[in-house]
């Protein structure tokens, strides 16, 4: 698998942290539990999007297809 889509995260926290802390926005804890889920999904997009890529084997690209679709249906249920 290829790190650069995990690296991105970081670089993202990295910027978070140093913005200052009056212009973050108050989420309330479902709020807050909605878009970490919302991000832990798009990352494992990311991963599965490389995979298919890298991928030779039409088996396997087929069922990384079929996780692509149920990541996708799942971050759009999120909104």
């Amino acid at each position: 698998m290829s790190r650069g889509w995990e690296s991105k995260s970081v670089e993202e926290q990295q910027a978070e942290a140093a913005r200052p802390k009056l212009a973050r926005e108050r989420l309330s804890p479902e709020e807050a539990a909605r878009r970490r889920e919302r991000e832990s999904l798009v990352l494992s997009r990311n991963g599965v999007v490389e995979q298919i890529r890298s991928t030779r084997n039409s088996r396997r690209r087929e069922m990384l297809e079929m996780a692509l679709a149920d990541l996708d249906a799942r971050i759009a249920g999120l909104g």
